[in-house]
C-alpha cells in the first residue's frame, strides 16, 4: 500500500469513529467468545448466534487491572491451558489464538514488569499494521526519504531474551522486530548506522558506545537520529561528553577500545569502521575541543534532518536540554503505543510536548473513558463513557478492549480530550495514573514544581546547577506521613562545599515544597503531611536504578526513569547513596 493510500486510510477511519468502535468490539467479542475469562462475565458468550452489543458488555464485564489476569497469565507461562480436566471448554484462558510469546512492561514503579501475552491474532496483526505503517508515512510525508544520505542513528537495543517455565520467550515489545527472522520490515534495519550484532548485544554501556562510534564513522551519512525515549538520547549524550576522546582515539586507529570485549560485535565494529580514519577523527576533535555542546548533534552529524523520540509524559523534563543538543534540528515527537494496543497516532509530529496531540484509532481496540478529577486525584466511580460521552477539556483513563486477550482493561493512562480530528478524540497524554488515592503528588505536580526548583536553585545559589534526574516516595513509617524527593545533579560536590550552599539549598526546598500540588498543599495545611525531605544524591545513582531494573528483566529500551517509587526496596537503594538530607 502506497504512503497516500495509508494515509487516506486513516483519515477515513477517522471519519466515522463510533461505527469503526462497534464494529471493532464485535469483532473481537465474536473472535474471542469462547475464553475463559469471556465466560466468567458473559455466560453466553459461546452461543454463535448471541449478539452482544456495547451496553450489554460494559455491565456485564467488570473494569479490570492487570491483578485480575495474573492467574491466568502464570498458567499460560507455565504451559498450562486449563486449570482442571473439566475445563475442556474453557481451554483458551484470555484468547483463542494461540500464544506467541510474552512482552515485558517497563515497570518503572516497582522494577518488576508484567509480563503481555501476545497472541497471533491476525485482526490484531491488521490493525497494528495500520497503526505502524501509518506512522511511518506520516514521518514519510515531513521527511521524504534521500537516495544519497540514507543512514539512521537509532539507539535501540534488542535486550536479553528469557523463557517462561512453559518455554515461551520473554522480550520487550520494541525488541519482537528485532528478533523475528521472517520479518518483512527486515530490510529496514539496514538503514541503520550500527550493524545489528551492536544492536543484539548484552552490555547497553557498550552497546551505546559502539552506537555512537558507528554514528561518528558515518557522520556524513546520517539522514536522522531515531531513540524510543527521550532519557535515551540524554543518556547517549552523558557518554559522548564523558567518551569523546576515546572516540576519536577510536576512529584515529580503525577499531573500539578494549573495553568493548563482545567479539561479534567488536569484530562487526571494525568492519563499519573500515581501517584507520585519521582525517575523520580529526575533524570530529576539533568540534569536541571547542566545548560547546549547543547545537552538537547538528556539528557532529551535518546533514540530519530530525531527531524522533517520546517526550511527552515523564520524558518531556528532557525535552529542554535535548533542545540544546539538538540546535536547529527538530524534535520529532512519537505515537501513543503501549504494550498492550496501539492507541493512537501523532499527525502532527513537530509540535513540542505542551502541543503534542494523539488521534486516536477507532479499530486499534475498543476503547472507554473513565473520568478523571485531578482535584481528587482520582478516578470519578467506574462508570466509563464512549467517545459519545466523552467532553473537551475533561480528564479520563483510558480503558482498553484488545484483540489479544484485554478486556474493559485499565491503562493507567490519564489523558485530556482537547478537541476532536474529524470524529475521532484528540488526546493530550497527560500522565500515569496514580496506583491509590493516598498517593499526595502526581507525576505532573513533580514535574512541574522541579522545573521551578530547578530556576530557584539558579537564582538562588548564582550558579548554573543541572538537575540530572529526580524521584519520590511517601515515607508512611514517618507521623505523620513525609514526602521524600531524590536529585542527583551534576557537579554535585560544587553545591555541597560549604554549609553556606548547604543552607542556600535549604531555602530552595521550602520553594519546592511550595510548588507541590493542591493535593499536597491541602494535606500539608491541615497537618497531615510532615515537612518535606529533599536528598541530594551521589552521581551515578541513578543508573544504578537503571541496572537494577536490568537485572529485574526490565528492558532497557523500554526502561523510563520511575518519577513516584512504590517500592521500600528502591527507596532503600536510593537511601544508600545520599550524600546528604534537607
Amino acid at each position: 500500500m502506497t504512503d497516500d493510500a495509508l494515509l487516506k486510510q486513516l483519515e477515513e477511519s477517522t471519519k466515522d469513529f463510533s461505527r469503526h468502535q462497534a464494529e471493532t468490539l464485535r469483532s473481537i467479542l465474536q473472535h474471542q467468545r469462547g475464553v475463559r475469562y469471556l465466560q466468567r462475565h458473559l455466560p453466553g458468550a459461546g452461543d454463535h448466534n448471541l449478539l452482544i452489543d456495547a451496553a450489554t458488555f460494559r455491565r456485564s464485564v467488570p473494569l479490570s487491572c492487570y491483578d485480575h489476569y495474573a492467574d491466568y497469565i502464570n498458567q499460560l507461562a507455565d504451559g498450562d491451558k486449563c486449570t482442571s480436566d473439566d475445563d475442556h471448554d474453557h481451554r483458551h484462558l484470555l484468547s483463542v489464538d494461540p500464544l506467541v510469546c510474552f512482552f515485558y512492561s517497563s515497570g518503572t514503579s516497582s522494577m518488576k514488569p508484567k509480563l503481555i501475552p501476545y497472541f497471533d491474532s491476525t485482526l490484531s496483526k491488521g490493525a497494528s499494521h495500520i497503526a505502524h505503517q501509518g506512522s511511518a508515512a506520516v514521518l514519510r510525508k515531513f521527511f521524504p526519504p534521500r537516495p544519497e544520505v540514507n543512514k539512521r542513528l537509532a539507539f535501540i537495543y534488542a535486550d536479553s531474551i528469557t523463557k517462561t517455565k512453559g518455554g515461551f520467550k520473554v522480550m520487550a515489545a520494541s525488541s519482537f522486530p528485532l528478533h523475528s527472522s521472517s520479518n518483512p520490515n527486515r530490510s529496514l534495519f539496514m538503514s541503520l548506522s550500527s550493524p545489528m550484532e551492536v544492536i543484539l548485544g548484552s552490555n547497553v554501556e557498550h552497546q551505546m558506545y559502539c552506537h555512537l562510534l558507528c554514528g561518528l564513522r558515518n557522520s556524513d551519512s546520517i539522514d536522522a537520529i531515531h531513540v524510543p525515549y527521550a532519557i535515551g538520547l540524554i543518556k547517549a549524550m552523558r557518554v559522548l561528553e564523558s567518551k569523546w576522546k576515546q572516540l576519536c582515539d577510536d576512529i584515529k586507529k580503525g577499531f573500539p577500545c578494549s573495553v568493548i570485549n563482545d567479539v561479534r560485535m567488536r569484530d562487526s565494529v571494525v568492519e563499519v569502521l573500515g581501517g584507520p580514519q585519521p582525517d575523520l577523527s580529526n575533524r570530529i576533535r576539533l568540534i569536541f575541543e571547542k566545548k560547546d555542546w549547543s547545537g552538537i548533534l547538528n556539528k557532529l552529524w551535518p546533514n540530519v534532518r530530525y531527531i524522533r523520540s517520546v517526550t511527552t509524559g515523564s520524558m518531556k523534563q528532557y525535552y529542554s536540554k535535548l533542545k540544546y543538543y539538538a540546535g536547529e534540528v527538530p524534535l520529532v515527537g512519537g505515537d501513543y503505543f503501549a504494550s498492550e494496543c496501539c492507541v493512537a497516532i501523532n499527525l502532527d509530529i513537530k509540535q513540542p510536548p505542551d502541543l503534542t496531540r494523539f488521534v486516536m484509532l477507532p479499530t486499534a481496540a475498543y476503547f472507554e473513558f473513565l473520568p478523571f478529577d485531578l482535584a481528587e486525584n482520582n478516578v470519578v466511580g467506574e462508570e466509563t463513557v464512549d467517545v459519545c460521552g466523552v467532553e473537551v477539556g475533561k480528564m479520563y483513563e483510558v480503558v482498553v478492549t484488545t484483540y489479544r486477550g484485554f478486556y474493559r482493561y485499565r491503562l493507567g493512562d490519564i489523558v485530556r480530550v482537547v478537541g476532536f480530528y474529524n470524529s475521532s478524540p484528540l488526546l493530550e497524554f497527560v500522565m500515569r495514573a496514580p496506583k491509590t488515592s493516598y498517593e499526595i503528588v502526581t507525576e505532573g505536580d513533580l514535574m512541574a514544581a522541579m522545573e521551578n526548583f530547578q530556576l530557584v536553585l539558579r537564582n538562588t545559589m548564582g550558579m548554573a546547577i543541572e538537575i540530572l534526574e529526580f524521584t519520590s516516595s511517601v515515607d508512611f513509617g514517618s507521623s505523620p506521613k513525609r514526602l521524600k524527593i531524590f536529585i542527583e545533579v551534576k557537579d554535585c560536590d560544587m553545591i555541597l562545599q560549604d554549609k553556606l550552599q548547604e543552607s542556600n539549598l535549604r531555602k530552595c526546598c521550602s520553594a519546592l515544597e511550595d510548588s507541590l500540588g493542591s493535593i499536597y498543599k491541602v494535606q500539608r495545611n491541615k497537618g497531615e503531611i510532615s515537612p518535606l525531605s529533599l536528598s541530594v544524591l551521589k552521581c551515578g545513582s541513578f543508573d544504578r536504578l537503571l541496572k537494577l531494573a536490568i537485572e529485574n528483566g526490565t528492558p532497557v529500551s523500554q526502561y523510563k526513569p520511575p518519577k513516584i517509587i512504590r517500592n521500600p526496596s528502591i527507596v532503600d537503594v536510593l537511601e544508600e547513596n545520599v550524600i546528604v538530607t534537607i
